[in-house]
This record gives C-alpha cells, sequence and structure tokens, in this order.
C-alpha cells in the first residue's frame, strides 16, 4: 500500500470516526480523544507553559470539540478545526490569567524530567537542558512566530491549514516562516551564550 493509499484510508476511517460519534457512539468518541489528547496536550502545553493548566485546558477542549461534533468539517479539515479550538481555549485561559509566565522559568515539567532516572544521567540532563532551552526561546519569540514555530514544525501543519486556525493571509504566512525560524535560532544561540557566559 502506498504512501497517497495509507492517507486516504486513514482519512476514511477518522470520516467513519466522526460519524459514528456524531450518532453518540461513545467507543468511538473515547477512540478519537486517545488518538487526539496528546497533540492537544502539547498544543496546549506550548501556550500555557504549565502541566496541570495544560491538562484542564486539553479537557475543556475536548467538551468544547464533543458539543460541536454537527459543526466539525470532514477528516481532511479534522486537525486544523481541532487545533483552532485549542488554540483559542488556551488564549483565552491566558487572558483570564492576565499574565504569561516568566521566560526565564522552569516549569514543573522540566523539573519532573531532569529529576527522572536515567541509565546516563549526564546525557538526559543534558537533552532536558536544550529542551527548556528550547522552550524558553520560543517563549520570547512574537506572537505569531511562536504560533508558526508550534503549528508548523511542531505540530507539522501546512500553511494552508494554519491560515484558517491563525486568521492570518498565506502571504503572510510563507513571508514570516523563514524568519520566524531565524528568530527562535538567534534567541537560542542568544540564550545558550548567556548560559555559557554565566559558567552553566
Amino acid at each position: 500500500m502506498g504512501a497517497d493509499e495509507r492517507a486516504v484510508g486513514s482519512q476514511l476511517n477518522l470520516d467513519a470516526v466522526l460519524d459514528r460519534c456524531r450518532c453518540g457512539d461513545e467507543l468511538a468518541w473515547e477512540s478519537l480523544v486517545r488518538s487526539y489528547q496528546s497533540r492537544v496536550y502539547g498544543l496546549a502545553y506550548h501556550y500555557v507553559a504549565n502541566r496541570e493548566d495544560a491538562r484542564d485546558l486539553a479537557q475543556d477542549i475536548f467538551v468544547k470539540v464533543y458539543k460541536n461534533l454537527r459543526k466539525c468539517p470532514d477528516a481532511n479539515h479534522f486537525l486544523p478545526w481541532i487545533f483552532r479550538i485549542a488554540r483559542n481555549a488556551s488564549i483565552d485561559h491566558l487572558r483570564r490569567k492576565r499574565a504569561r509566565p516568566p521566560s526565564s522559568q522552569v516549569s514543573e515539567m522540566e523539573v519532573n524530567s531532569i529529576a527522572d532516572c536515567s541509565s546516563d544521567p549526564e546525557k538526559h540532563w543534558l537533552m532536558e537542558a536544550r529542551r527548556g532551552l528550547f522552550r524558553r526561546a520560543l517563549r520570547m519569540l512574537t506572537r505569531l512566530n511562536r504560533e508558526m514555530i508550534i503549528l508548523k514544525e511542531i505540530q507539522g501543519l501546512t500553511l494552508e491549514e494554519m491560515t484558517g486556525i491563525l486568521d492570518v493571509p498565506i502571504g503572510t504566512l510563507k513571508s514570516r516562516s523563514h524568519r520566524a525560524r531565524l528568530e527562535l535560532a538567534e534567541k537560542v544561540l542568544a540564550l545558550s551564550q548567556g548560559q555559557e557566559g554565566a559558567g552553566l
């Protein structure tokens, strides 16, 4: 089976699952949630930078998805649709809190990850330090560039899918795509040089 056939088969399966969900099939709904919960949680976490908040948000997002399933497009457009709901819920959450976490703050997830046991503690620590550096650099980007990195580079969406989520013309996204990666690289470099200068 070729890549195109697999994609069509996957789309047909999702279409069938969505139809069953709309008919009130609880098993189909559980299957749908299991398939997308990690991506929804991940997206929420990149916005709110707090594990508990992201977990609560993911639950709220799926409640909204369930209530709006009849408005849901076909399988081909499902992922951008659910990500748009997740993005809006995350932004609403941040507005309610009226403050973002400081970019230099180490999240609970980073602390727990660094504390985990590993067969190679030094390698594990370096990997987690790089992830923490990336997350801090990401939070320093302009809002549009940050969202572009999250949606395109982390979640793997196309520019066409992103335009419906961000309400930004595709021409703007095309011109900003490369700039967003450059800005992220500059922030990562600046933070890493700052750590070296501090003797970390």
